[in-house]
């Protein structure tokens, strides 16, 4: 601090000045723009259309779009400080290349991409191509993932890969494919304004899709049913709060189910023209009385009657579910069972009436549609010759080319590498030493590689830094493309200022290193700019049940996003719902009844471990904190991992508020995390946010993964909880700790 500043002259007078702005009134002068330039934000799946104030080529400041059709106007705290993001201290700015002592150094692009293909072709010719792993994001725009999908199957020629939407979203994708024949959510945000009845299962909306809650609000007259073990913060705002065990949400449903066939509140005509397998239903949940269902759900037999008969009664239900359903081993069946009461029920497709999977990243959907990572791009089917065919003729491929099954998903390519399977791996906009679950098996995968490329807008971040090769990328507010929101509403994301240093786009990093691989001319023939792969995917979607083909920038830009199907010829923008016939992308166009039986979670509390630990999100972080770890005040407001437990566990372990503790399970221990004492979490229990690097809560989370989909199990595992033996973690802004103890 200066001198001036300490005797109190300098007032910092111009840091501290105020001006008027025609939009946004009297504010910091530092933050009125010449310019605005709207975009989409990018961080979870609602979609929020905002715009980025920029002066002098910076972004100053950002505000809510109140045109926009998904929030008006109205952002989270997230979105109304994403601008910090574009100029946080950790942007990878330059090519790193380990070298021979071991160090990241700066080379230059050409040198980069030129090592990555030599490694790769190398790896490849000594192993085969299927040696070659890649794990991408829900967070590139949907050209990105086109041109990157293209890229790894054809260009690169190994199928082992997969998105990291595999850990949030992949039992949702599998749910709806058993169900309905595709993946595709059937309804619409607006259908939360509408419906008489919202019942949400492990969906803490109020935290994590923030501005779906004004829906809510919206809708005065209905009636809030939340299922959920953890009293968050939208189970306060329910009329009805089932506090169901950990993993027993099965059972309550087929308990609804049983009420609703007995109480005959069945759609049997419904039933009858548009579904299949009723009477294997109807068996298989003849057992699940409200007594039985009440012994494995720990609710009451009235709560559970109450619950089925507000659903079976409703003239327009909604279903809402998020990653309390998919982070499980039985998520894709969990969701089979979601579907199967609103089929019953014929709620499908109907306005304020769907089962609706509302999704994690900005553009995990824009993956689903056209990665060609668990599908062929178009919702196609690997495994479908006609598929194949209809896709190699527009591509001018030979049929051959184009792979008849799905690759390995992300947990086999990391227990690939383990196994030396997989010998080199190219991770794109992740960060899994944080993300995955069970840390110790990720850093044996990364040990085993002959050869690691991370691709991200971030350095350092516990993932680049143990790579081989770190190529820096773009992020939102830096590239042009478009996002497909929970919705299906798809919304243009648009450039307001430059990458730094010599950060590129991921779509000019791609193009760039097929050049080096010599396919280029074949695959991306004459493109330089996101919008040649958006017309020629608007070609390969057309037809199909998310098609695109009507769309165009201008159009999408006009209208603050269109939702698909959206086909050549369509004149009118409006709300649309998929299955709203009856017609469904089955063989014979009915949707499938699917028994489940409930099952315990695989690793149950015992004497060694006698708590059910459950991780989640908070609403100041985002994933791994790689963003908003340096954003100042998401930080200051969540700077900490935390447990809560409650009280009369803690008392039975001598434990009080802001303790500090030990979390440990089977596989590890996380050290020196503040204890929160509350109510909101039931005696047995305790929850723990995922975000935190210094206290990463996947030391102690399993290796559990759902047999269908892949999806990891990160809601339950068994761990013991003690005082903790050394001297607490205080931490600042990111990279900023204000004190550090060794681990």
């Amino acid at each position: 601090m200066s001198l001036k500043r300490q005797l109190g002259l300098d007032i910092l007078e111009e840091k501290y000045a105020y001006a008027s702005d025609p939009v946004m009134g009297h504010t910091s002068e530092q933050k009125i723009p010449d310019t605005w330039v709207s975009t989409t934000c990018g961080y979870c799946s609602v979609g929020c259309g905002m715009f980025i104030g920029v002066k002098d080529g910076r972004a100053v400041s950002v505000r809510g779009n109140p045109d926009h059709a998904v929030n008006s106007g109205l952002l989270c705290p997230k979105g109304l400080s994403e601008h910090y993001t574009l100029e946080a201290s950790n942007r990878a700015l330059y090519p790193l290349l380990r070298n021979k002592r071991g160090k990241l150094a700066r080379i230059g692009w050409d040198e980069a991409l030129a090592t990555m293909a030599e490694k790769f072709r190398g790896v490849q010719q000594k192993y085969g191509r299927e040696a070659l792993g890649v794990l991408s994001t829900g967070q590139l725009v949907t050209e990105e993932f086109y041109a990157l999908g293209k890229l790894v199957q054809l260009g690169l020629g190994t199928k082992n890969y997969d998105g990291n939407t595999t850990l949030c979203m992949a039992s949702a994708v599998s749910g709806y494919k058993r169900s309905f024949g595709s993946d595709g959510p059937p309804g619409a945000y607006e259908d939360l304004s509408q419906a008489d009845v919202i019942f949400l299962i492990g969906a803490n909306i109020a935290d994590n899709h923030p501005i779906l809650c004004q829906y809510l609000d919206a809708n005065p007259s209905r009636t809030l049913i939340v299922a959920d073990p953890r009293v968050t913060k939208t189970a306060m705002m329910a009329d009805l709060y089932l506090p169901l065990k950990p993993r027993s949400d099965i059972a309550l449903l087929n308990g609804m189910i049983h009420l609703l066939i007995e109480n005959d509140l069945v759609d049997r005509e419904y039933v009858a023209v548009h579904t299949t397998g009723f009477d294997q239903l109807e068996e298989s949940v003849r057992k699940y009385t409200p007594e039985y269902v009440s012994q494995l759900t720990g609710l009451t037999p009235e709560q559970i009657y109450k619950a089925a008969l507000i659903y079976g009664k409703a003239n327009a239900p909604f279903i809402g579910w998020t990653m309390g359903v998919n982070h499980s081993t039985k998520g894709t069946e969990t969701v089979n069972v979601i579907n199967n009461l609103a089929l019953i029920t014929g709620n499908v497709g109907k306005p304020g009436a769907s089962p609706f999977s509302i999704t994690g990243q900005c553009n995990a959907m824009g993956t689903r549609e056209a990665g060609f990572a668990s599908s062929l791009p178009g919702y196609r089917k690997f495994e479908s010759a006609s598929d194949r065919e209809e896709l190699a003729a527009l591509w001018g491929i030979g049929v051959e080319r184009l792979p008849t099954s799905r690759g390995w998903a992300y947990p086999d390519i990391v227990e690939g590498a383990v196994a030396k399977k997989i010998r080199a791996l190219w991770v794109i906009a992740t960060n899994p030493i944080v993300s995955f679950p069970n840390l110790g098996v990720l850093q044996h995968s990364l040990d085993s590689l002959d050869f690691l490329v991370v691709q991200d807008g971030f350095h350092p971040t516990p993932t680049t830094e143990v790579a081989d090769l770190v190529l820096p990328a773009a992020i939102w507010g830096e590239k042009e493309g478009t996002y497909t929101n929970s919705e299906r509403r798809v919304s243009k994301v648009n450039r307001a200022v430059n990458p730094p240093r010599e950060a590129r786009s991921d779509f000019d990093i791609f193009l760039d290193l097929a050049k080096k691989l010599g396919c280029y001319g074949e695959l991306f023939p004459g493109w330089t700019q996101p919008k040649d792969a958006f017309d020629e995917w608007k070609q390969v979607s057309a037809g199909r049940l998310c098609d695109y083909s009507g769309l165009t920038y201008e159009l999408i830009e006009r209208h603050g996003g269109i939702q698909w199907p959206y086909p050549a010829g369509t004149t009118e923008v409006r709300t649309t719902r998929l299955y709203s016939d009856g017609h469904f992308s089955t063989e014979n166009g009915k949707a499938r009844l699917l028994p489940v039986e409930w099952e315990p979670f695989p690793e149950q509390p015992n004497a060694d471990f006698p708590f059910v630990l459950n991780t989640g999100r908070t609403v100041e972080h985002w994933h791994t904190r790689t963003k908003t770890g340096n954003v100042p005040i998401l930080e200051r407001l969540s700077p900490n991992a935390w447990l809560e437990m409650n009280p009369r566990d803690a008392q039975s372990l001598g434990l009080k508020p802001h303790d500090h503790i030990d979390v440990i399970s089977a596989r590890g221990r996380v050290k020196g995390v503040e204890l929160r004492v509350t109510e909101i979490i039931a005696p047995g229990q305790v929850f723990m946010p995922f975000h935190y690097a210094e206290a990463n809560a996947n030391r102690v989370t399993q290796s559990a993964f759902d047999p269908i989909s892949r999806e990891p199990n990160y809601k339950q595992c068994a761990v013991r909880v003690e005082k903790a033996q050394i001297a607490p973690q205080y931490w600042g802004v990111r990279g900023s700790p204000r004190a550090r103890v060794p681990a």
